[in-house]
């Protein structure tokens, strides 16, 4: 299921940086439609959110995954068909409404899948390692998707970067139909409407403060980056995963996003200064997932009873919805200023590092649960 996350999530990371493009060059759009058509894809990864209770309790949960999944698939698909519209330009509302459809069938799949069948399949005392190991998975096809959409658009490409999405979808199928989940009685009278595994209210100082963080995310990816860019970052993450193992095991609970934000600041500053520097992925690869994997225990630990499903859809939420909403924005109203992008995204990593340190943390404190 770790698997079947990482190819789901690797397929929409696939087209952060061709989409935006093909809808420019390919389609005569403007910077500033480009990006809200993405944005589009942002809000709708709430837009069944409310339902994500009632769907698995009305039916398997594992068959609304498999379904959702599926849609995921038929929305790549249909971009092969309007790709394959030469003499037509794509309407920006076709676009819009496709963003919307898609955020919606992954937002569905990835709360299913994290706030339920991973949960369901694992032993109590094991459900919080399987939360943290999945969630790295997922994080991987931050640097994953965009690298291999990136070679394979320079060598075969729009067309074939879509199929390659596709194929991750099907893949990430497959995975989950061989997996045998336990049965569950549903409840008796579920609602149609809850923020059961959707929201989770009591973490709303920790929803923001992640989401400007995803926002800075989404801005440093809307820039024209190369593959070697995408390499790096990989393996700034797994500097990252060192770090957690050898130096934040016994190190101060608030340590750890506090030096993650002030990397991501250095990553910013090394782009201003030298966007060619090696060190500039090394360091956001290494940020993002000292940050972004801290959070995530952070959501675990203000859950009530029953809520740790619910914690992880409000995580995914909030990071996958703040990179969304910061590629909008760089295309938006930062295309081709670069130097503009990065001192805002600085301003923001700042805002977010200091509303960590002097409220978030200690709201964390004071309204933890485990």
């Amino acid at each position: 299921m770790a698997l079947a996350s990482l190819l789901l999530t690797l397929s929409v990371y696939m087209l952060v940086p061709v989409l935006p493009q093909w809808m420019m060059h390919e389609q005569n759009m403007s910077p500033q439609e480009a990006g809200l058509a993405v944005g589009c894809f942002g809000f709708g990864l709430y837009v069944l959110g409310l339902l994500c209770s009632w769907l698995v309790q009305r039916y398997r949960r594992n068959a609304v995954c498999l379904w959702a999944i599926a849609a995921v698939a038929v929305c790549h698909a249909l971009l092969i068909y309007l790709d394959s519209l030469q003499t037509l330009f794509v309407e920006w509302a076709i676009m819009a409404l496709m963003g919307v459809l898609q955020g919606a069938a992954f937002g569905l799949a990835q709360m299913v899948l994290s706030s339920t069948l991973i949960i369901d399949t694992c032993e109590s005392f094991q459900r919080t390692e399987a939360n943290h190991s999945a969630s790295w998975f997922s994080r991987f096809a931050l640097s994953l998707g965009p690298l291999l959409a990136s070679v394979l658009m320079g060598v075969y490409g729009f067309q074939t970067v879509i199929w390659g999405a596709v194929a991750a979808t099907v893949a990430a199928l497959l995975l989950i139909r061989a997996v045998s989940f336990p049965f569950r009685s549903p409840e008796e009278r579920p609602h149609v409407l809850s923020a059961d595994r959707f929201f989770l209210t009591d973490g709303i100082p920790l929803f923001l403060n992640l989401l400007i963080v995803g926002g800075v995310v989404g801005m440093v990816l809307s820039l024209p980056l190369s593959a070697v860019f995408y390499a790096l970052t990989m393996g700034g993450f797994l500097l990252a995963l060192l770090a957690q193992r050898f130096v934040f095991r016994n190190a101060e609970l608030e340590s750890e996003v506090l030096t993650g934000l002030l990397l991501l600041t250095a990553a910013l500053l090394v782009l201003l200064v030298d966007s060619q520097s090696p060190a500039a992925p090394l360091l956001f690869g290494l940020a993002v997932g000292l940050t972004a994997s801290r959070f995530l225990l952070f959501f675990v630990k203000v859950s009530r009873h029953c809520q740790r499903g619910t914690s992880q859809s409000t995580f995914f939420l909030a990071w996958e919805s703040g990179v969304c909403f910061g590629l909008c924005a760089g295309y938006a109203l930062f295309w081709q200023q670069v130097a503009s992008l990065l001192y805002t995204a600085i301003a923001m990593t700042v805002a977010a590092l200091a509303a960590y340190h002097f409220f978030t943390f200690r709201w964390f404190l004071h309204h933890k649960n485990r």
